[in-house]
Parts: C-alpha cells; sequence; structure tokens
C-alpha cells in the first residue's frame, strides 16, 4: 500500500472505523463488487468500466435468458467465469480474513460470486448471490465443482449434464431467480443482532440486501460505509469512508494494531 495515497481525513476516519470495531461486540461485514475491484474483477455499474456498461444484463443475465438462448448465456459467462477463477484476493479481502482470524468478525455477507473471500481466509460467507464454485444441472440437480464445468461444453457451447444431459447452470443468481432462502435468512439474522455492520464496497441499491443495514439501525448497531460511491444510507453511517476499499481497510487495520 502507498501510504501517500491516503489523506489524512481518511487516516481519521479509518482510526474511527478501527475505534468501532475495537468496542463493538458483533461486528458483521456486508460486501458488495467495489471489495473485489482492487482484484482486476469490474463492478457492474460504473458508468463507461462497469461490466453493465458493455452489455445489457437484460438480455445475459436473467433465468428467461438462460432458458431461452443457452448459448448466448454461456456465451458470455463461459470466459468471464475463467477470468474470475484466476484472480486473487486483494488486502481488503484478507483484512476481513484477518479480523475473523482475530475474533473481531463474525461473518461476512457477501453479494460476489467470485470466492475471493473464502480463499483470503475468511470462514464464515454467507454468499446470497450465489458462487461460481459449482454449477447444477437443471433438469436432475447434479451438481459440479467450477474445475469440471469446461469438460461439460458441447460443440453448441452449451454446458450438458454428463448424467442426463440437461442444462448445466451455474450456482448464481440471475435475475428472475429468488435468493438462496437459508442465506438471506442468516444474513437477516447476522444484522438483526449486529452491534456494527462494515458495508464495504456495495452501492446498497439492490434488493433485498439493500435492506440489510436497516435492520442492524433498527435494532440500535451503528453502521460504517466503505465505498467510493454513494449511498442511500450515507447520512446514517456513523464512520463514512470513499477511497481505495484495500487502502481503507489496510489503515483500519493498522489503526486496531497501534
Amino acid at each position: 500500500m502507498n501510504p501517500f495515497r491516503t489523506s489524512q481525513a481518511q487516516q481519521a476516519s479509518a482510526a474511527d472505523l478501527a475505534g468501532l470495531v475495537r468496542e463493538s461486540d458483533r461486528v458483521v461485514a456486508l460486501t458488495g463488487a467495489g471489495v473485489s475491484v482492487p482484484s482486476g474483477i469490474p463492478d457492474f455499474r460504473t458508468p463507461g468500466r462497469g461490466l453493465w456498461a458493455k452489455v445489457d444484463p437484460m438480455a445475459v443475465a436473467t433465468i428467461d435468458a438462460f432458458h431461452g438462448d443457452t448459448k448466448r448465456f454461456w456465451d458470455f459467462y463461459r470466459p468471464r467465469f475463467h477470468d474470475l477463477a484466476d484472480k486473487d484476493p486483494n488486502p481488503a479481502h484478507t483484512v476481513l480474513a484477518e479480523l475473523e482470524r482475530r475474533g473481531l468478525l463474525e461473518a461476512v455477507i457477501t453479494q460476489n460470486i467470485d470466492r475471493l473471500h473464502r480463499k483470503a481466509g475468511s470462514e464464515d460467507v454467507i454468499e446470497v448471490h450465489g458462487s461460481i464454485a459449482t454449477a447444477s444441472c437443471t433438469s436432475c440437480a447434479a451438481r459440479y465443482p467450477l474445475e469440471e464445468v469446461e469438460s461439460l461444453f458441447d460443440a453448441d457451447g452449451i454446458a450438458t449434464c454428463a448424467s442426463c444431459c440437461g442444462k448445466v447452470k451455474p450456482d448464481v443468481v440471475l435475475f428472475g431467480e429468488l435468493l438462496p432462502v437459508e442465506a438471506m435468512a442468516r444474513a437477516e439474522r447476522l444484522c438483526s443482532s449486529a452491534d456494527l455492520l462494515l458495508c464495504i464496497g456495495s452501492s446498497l441499491e439492490v434488493h433485498p440486501v439493500a435492506g440489510l443495514p436497516a435492520l442492524t439501525l433498527a435494532r440500535g448497531g451503528r453502521i460504517a460505509i466503505v465505498t467510493k460511491s454513494s449511498t442511500p444510507y450515507d447520512s446514517d453511517a456513523t464512520v463514512r469512508l470513499d477511497g481505495d476499499v484495500a487502502d481503507d481497510l489496510q489503515v483500519m487495520l493498522a489503526a486496531l494494531d497501534g
């Protein structure tokens, strides 16, 4: 980390965040696409650079698109999954894993499908939008680890089940699908009991996940927001950081150690 990238004001806010973490009994993290941007994974909505600036999500990222034009779906997702499989965690991921190791963080709730929290060493990860780690047959429910999915593609570029020849879909939540019931219920329980919710790299605009900070606030807990984009909860945040998430979290960890 280049220490000169973080202003004195950001350092002070990071120190305030460290103080919140230190004095809170139950701390939970909620992460979005922004936490993985330093790993070279584009977010979704940044003008000109976000993933949806290049392609219409309604054409490739809905459950109807998967069933209606499976080849087009996989033409988009196949190279993306190859790319995600090669990415490594960045310091934002490793700081959260370190907080959990120290007993300062109860769990990570993530909207991300990239597995980087687990790669970084976080153990209690609730993936509310699913994960690229596996894919499943939509006919017989056979499940395949990511490393085996490439072998399932037929000559048309469609992943086909080795058991029943049904269509194989990645175990990620597409537009038009419900979030995993158990994962979302656990996320709600965690946020409803948290003293401090760390909202990192998320615009907090996509529901139902966007409603999780309200659960923490309703029980008298506090929220801290670490993300570049504005969010609907900015005025509710006890601490607000808008620099590079990896830098900000590293400064916060250094303040904890200071």
